[in-house]
C-alpha cells in the first residue's frame, strides 16, 4: 500500500464550526455503512491530522518517521462499550438511466441512444460485500490524462471505473505491479478492432463478491460479461478472477490467485491462440510487525491453447527500512511464452535485477527536514538469447524535503538499451528509425522541485538534459496548481520534449498541455472541465462534466466531450450525456 484510498464513499454526515483560534470537526457514519462479524468488541484504528500551516502531520498512534505515514502496522484499538449486534448494513440499488448524441465525423456515422442499467450493493453474513451491475455506464467517469511516450513499451493508465475499485487489492496486487502484473482491470471493456486500435467493448454484466470470510481469510470472485461486437471481429468474452488472501504470522499473507478469460463461443474469425487464456499464481507478502521488513515473492504459470512450457512468471523483492538505511533486493523473471490477457506485461524473455541502497538523515537544526542518497541500479537480461544484457541504468539520486513543505530532488541517469527491433523514439511520420541490433549508451540529468503546496498558488517543476539513444533530449515537465477555496482550483499540466537526433533519423518537438478547472457553485453543485493538447497524438479533447447531486450519492450528469485533429484541427467525435443515478436504500 503506497497512499490512501479515497474510493470509498457512503451516506455519511459532517459538521464544522470555525472559531477564532480553533475549529470543530463532527462526523456521524452509521455502522450500516461499515460489515462486521456480530460480537466484535474493538476495531483497528487510527486518526491523522495534517496541519497545513505549520507543516506538521499528528496521529493518534505514534508512526516512526522511517514509514509511510498510512502504514497499517501502526494502529491503536476503538473499544466498543458493550459487543456489537448483528451487521444490519441494508440493500442498495443504484439505478441509472443515460441518454447520449452524438457524431463521428470520421465516418459521418450520428449517435443517438437511451440506455438503462445499474449497480445493486448488498452484504453476505457481515464481512463479504456483494456487488452486482447490469449493462454499466462509466460515461460520467474522467477521461484519462494523457502522457507523453517516448519508449517502446505500453503504459499503464489508472483505473477510474467505481465499480473496479473497491477491494482492489483482493484483485489487481498480484505479481509486480511493472513488469508482471497478472491483472489489470482497464484491460475489461477494451477491445482492438479489425484495424488493431482500442475501442470500448460493453459489459453485459457483472458481479464482484469480495471480503472477509473469518478473521484471517479474505475472498475475491470477479466475473464480467462483455458483448460481441461482430463488424469489428470481437468475441463475447467472459473474465473471471478467483482469489483467496490468508494472514499468516503478525501482518504477512499468503494469496492464490486464478484468472479465466474465455470466449463464450466458437468464431470463425477467432484464432485458436485466443480462445482462452489462464493463470494460476500464488503470492507470499512479507510484513514485519514494526514494518522493518517487507517484500513480495510470486510464482505464477498460464495456460494458453498450444502453449507447454517456458510459461511462466517468478519474482522477488525483500526490503529493509530503518530510520538511517533503507535496502531493497529484487528481482523478476518473465518467460517468453507467459501471458496474461487480463494483465499488465511490458515484456516477455526478461530477467532482471532492481536492488536500491539509500541513506536517509534528519538534521535537527537546518531548514532541511530529511534527506536522503540513493543509488538504483537496474540491469535486465535475456534468457533465450543466452541471457544478452539488454538493458541497464543506474539512478543516482539526492532528494530532500524542507520545512517550508518544498522537495527537491536531483537525479543523474546513466544508461544502456540495446534495440532488437527499429524504433522511431520521436514517433515521425515515415521517419528513418534508429536501427535493430545495434546497443545506446547515454547518461542524464534531471532536477525535480515541488514547491509549497500549502500555499493558494503553488507549482512542481521538472527539467531535464542529456543523452538520448545516438543523440540528445531537453524536457520540462510542470505541473501549476491554483486553489481559491472553497469555490475555485485550476491546474496546468504542461510538459515539452526537443529531441535532436544526427541525420537522417528526424528530430522532435513534442508537446503535451492539460488545463484543468473545477468550480463549486454549492455543497451539491460541481463543474469540472478538463481540456488536452497533444502533437504525439495528433489530438486537442474536451471534457466538461457538471455534476449535481440531488441526494446523497445520487447525482444528475451533463457530460460534453470533444475530439479534434491537431494536423488541420478539424473535429473527430463529439458527444452529450445526461446521466441520472440514484441510490435506494431497501
Amino acid at each position: 500500500m503506497r497512499g490512501f484510498n479515497g474510493a470509498w464513499d457512503t451516506k455519511w454526515y459532517g459538521e464544522s464550526e470555525i472559531h477564532e483560534n480553533y475549529y470543530i470537526l463532527e462526523w456521524k457514519i452509521p455502522l450500516s455503512a461499515f460489515n462486521y462479524r456480530e460480537g466484535e468488541t474493538r476495531w483497528r484504528f487510527n486518526s491523522y491530522h495534517f496541519d497545513t500551516q505549520d507543516n506538521e502531520r499528528n496521529t493518534w498512534i505514534n508512526i516512526p518517521q522511517n514509514q509511510f505515514i498510512f502504514n497499517l502496522a501502526f494502529m491503536g484499538d476503538m473499544i466498543f462499550e458493550r459487543p456489537l449486534g448483528k451487521s444490519k448494513s441494508p440493500i442498495f440499488l443504484i439505478p441509472y438511466v443515460n441518454g447520449i448524441v452524438g457524431k463521428d465525423y470520421q465516418t459521418t456515422a450520428t449517435i443517438s441512444d437511451f440506455k438503462f442499467g445499474g449497480d445493486a450493493k448488498m452484504t453476505i453474513a457481515n464481512s463479504l460485500n456483494l456487488d452486482l451491475t447490469v449493462n454499466p455506464d462509466f460515461s460520467q467517469v474522467e477521461v484519462d490524462q494523457q502522457v507523453t511516450n517516448l519508449t517502446r513499451f505500453e503504459v499503464g493508465l489508472p483505473e477510474r471505473r467505481q465499480f473496479f475499485i473497491e477491494n482492489s487489492d483482493l484483485f489487481g496486487d498480484f505479481g509486480d505491479r511493472r513488469d508482471a502484473n497478472p491483472f489489470f482491470s482497464r484491460r475489461i471493456g477494451i477491445a482492438k478492432d479489425v484495424d488493431g486500435n482500442n475501442i470500448e467493448n460493453r459489459i453485459i454484466a457483472g458481479a464482484r463478491l469480495s471480503g472477509k470470510l473469518n478473521n484471517n481469510l479474505r475472498l475475491g470472485f470477479l466475473n464480467m460479461q462483455t458483448d460481441e461486437d461482430l463488424a469489428n471481429e470481437i468475441p463475447s468474452v467472459n473474465n473471471a478472477v478467483v482469489s483467496l488472501q490468508q494472514k499468516v504470522f503478525s501482518r504477512s499473507n499468503i494469496s492464490l490467485l486464478f484468472i479465466n478469460k474465455q470466449a463464450t463461443k466458437d468464431y470463425d474469425f477467432l484464432a485458436e491462440e485466443d480462445q482462452y487464456n489462464r493463470v494460476l499464481g500464488i503470492d507470499y507478502l512479507l510484513a514485519s510487525k514494526d514494518n522493518t521488513w517487507s517484500g513480495k515473492y510470486f510464482l505464477h504459470k498460464s495456460f494458453s491453447p498450444n502453449v507447454k512450457s517456458n510459461d511462466f512468471s517468478v519474482g522477488i523483492r525483500t526490503e529493509y527500512n530503518t530510520r538511517r538505511l533503507g535496502i531493497r533486493l529484487s528481482g523478476v523473471f518473465v518467460a517468453d511464452d507467459f501471458r496474461s490477457d487480463l494483465g499488465f506485461v511490458r515484456r516477455t524473455d526478461i530477467f532482471k535485477i532492481n536492488p536500491q541502497f539509500q541513506l536517509k538523515f534528519w538534521p535537527k537544526e537546518s531548514q532541511i527536514q530529511r534527506h536522503s542518497f540513493s543509488v538504483i541500479p537496474i540491469s535486465i537480461w535475456r534468457p533465450k538469447l543466452e541471457f544478452e544484457n539488454s538493458d541497464y541504468y543506474i539512478i543516482s539520486r539526492w532528494e530532500a524535503s524542507f520545512k517550508s513543505n518544498s522537495e527537491l530532488q536531483i537525479s543523474m541517469f546513466n544508461r544502456f538499451t540495446k534495440l532488437y527491433d527499429p524504433f522511431d523514439p520521436t514517433s515521425t511520420d515515415g521517419g528513418a528509425e534508429l536501427p535493430a541490433d545495434q546497443g545506446y549508451y547515454y547518461t542524464s540529468f534531471e532536477v525535480s522541485f515541488r514547491s509549497d503546496q500549502r500555499k493558494k498558488f503553488s507549482y512542481r517543476i521538472q527539467p531535464s538534459y542529456g543523452g538520448f539513444f545516438n543523440g540528445r533530449r531537453f524536457s520540462l515537465e510542470t505541473n501549476m496548481t491554483l486553489r481559491l477555496q472553497p469555490y475555485f482550483s485550476g491546474s496546468m499540466q504542461l510538459r515539452y520534449d526537443k529531441i535532436n537526433l544526427p541525420d537522417p533519423y528526424p528530430d522532435a518537438s513534442i508537446w503535451l498541455v492539460g488545463p484543468r478547472l473545477d468550480i463549486t457553485f454549492t455543497k451539491s453543485i460541481f463543474w469540472s472541465t478538463f481540456l488536452q493538447y497533444s502533437t504525439q497524438r495528433e489530438n486537442f479533447s474536451v471534457n466538461t462534466r457538471l455534476q449535481w447531486r440531488v441526494a446523497p450519492l445520487s447525482d444528475l450528469f451533463l457530460v460534453y466531450n470533444d475530439n479534434y485533429a491537431t494536423d488541420v484541427f478539424s473535429p473527430k467525435f463529439r458527444s452529450l450525456n445526461l446521466k441520472f443515478t440514484y441510490w435506494i436504500n431497501i
